[in-house]
């Protein structure tokens, strides 16, 4: 019991350099301003340890020294002025310790001005978009971690459920500001170690920034209750330095013109039968079962099934429509800009053939792009 209190008394009164190292505090991060928002924390908390020592400290001497055993008479008074006053002012100087500190940190995290590159960051059940001004870069990210794994079939990875297939990628030393928006229902951008979280609502926009000071991985989460999904929804983010990351920007531009290029030559090429099922089946993985399921039973009043579907089975154009364009009202998102003409053609006829369905379709992307230019 000694050492238990022992060791409560040290956590209250040691030094902030020793209160990094503790499991449960707060981290400094890699951010000045998270070093601020640090450094807030640690001043809160040993203002709140040295009230609760004063407190408890005359509460058990009290107990102690004026218990009636030792022949103590209580104090016969009401209506002090001079407690009066104490128990005002001393709170108010207290409260004002407090807030001076806190305002000018809570300025400074409201400040994305001044930034040398502004990002869009959409969130939809359940990923993230990330757009790149000025630069014409744009991507989805999209948790990577293997369906075995989150099955039990697998052992789980070291960053289980924080790995992405596309991380977010910024430069070090450079402020850059983020644009927070949502297509669906309220997200949550987190990253601890930048000390930024920042609410991502559908038709406003929220502010916030980082300037990361050390290059590296840095990993967060939604942090806002958005579906069934909510904890498949990671954040990672790639930290490199300035003249890498300008090389990045360069080879991203050039990926982007590749793969519009690539589109393209896809109107020109057929699919067989099985490519269009391997490839539509990887995707409809990746994109559709967390809502429609892997076997195509969807959720029963939720995500309609796929699987026996009117959709499914119906007319060509109105299926091509509702994967590229999604339902307005509802929870089928557009994919449209998601996928590549190869890729939306695969997935609608995998939908079209897979489980109990049957069509003998296979979808081309000469099919796709004519629904997306209107010409269906």
């Amino acid at each position: 019991m000694k050492l238990k209190l022992f060791g409560m008394s040290a956590t209250l009164l040691c030094w902030p350099t020793v209160a990094v190292e503790m499991p449960w505090n707060l981290t400094p991060g890699v951010t000045d301003i998270s070093e601020q928002v640090y450094s807030l924390h640690m001043t809160i908390f040993y203002i709140c340890c040295v009230i609760a020592l004063i407190v408890f400290g005359i509460m058990l001497y009290s107990l102690i020294y004026h218990r009636k055993s030792k022949g103590a008479k209580p104090a016969n008074f009401h209506e002090s002025t001079k407690v009066e006053i104490a128990w005002t002012v001393v709170p108010f100087l207290i409260l004002i310790g407090m807030a001076v500190p806190a305002t000018s940190t809570l300025i400074a995290m409201e400040d994305p001005s001044e930034s040398a590159l502004t990002i869009q960051v959409t969130g939809s059940q359940w990923k993230w978009h990330y757009k790149y001004f000025g630069h014409d870069i744009e991507f989805y990210s999209l948790l990577s971690t293997p369906t075995d794994q989150i099955r039990n079939q697998q052992e789980k990875s070291d960053n289980y459920l924080l790995e992405v297939d596309k991380p977010l990628v910024l430069p070090t030393n450079r402020k850059v500001r983020f644009l927070m928006t949502s297509d669906d229902v309220i997200h949550s951008w987190w990253v601890p170690a930048f000390a930024v979280k920042k609410d991502a609502n559908p038709g406003f926009i929220n502010e916030a920034w980082t300037k990361v000071n050390e290059p590296g991985t840095y990993r967060g989460q939604c942090a806002e209750l958005c579906g069934k999904d909510h904890g498949f929804m990671p954040v990672v983010v790639e930290v490199l330095p300035e003249e890498e990351f300008d090389q990045w920007l360069v080879a991203q531009q050039q990926a982007a013109t590749d793969a519009a290029a690539a589109e393209q030559a896809s109107l020109e090429q057929q699919m067989t039968m099985a490519e269009a099922m391997a490839l539509g089946e990887s995707v409809y993985i990746g994109r559709c079962a967390a809502c429609h399921q892997p076997n195509g039973m969807g959720l029963a009043g939720v995500f309609p099934a796929i699987n026996g579907s009117a959709i499914a089975a119906g007319d060509v154009t109105e299926h091509i429509d509702v994967v590229v364009n999604g339902r307005g009202g509802t929870a089928m998102q557009a994919f449209g800009a998601q996928l590549s003409l190869r890729e939306l053609a695969a997935v609608v006829t995998y939908q079209r053939n897979a489980w109990d369905n049957n069509t003998g379709e296979v979808i081309q992307t000469t099919e796709v792009d004519a629904v997306m230019q209107g010409e269906q």
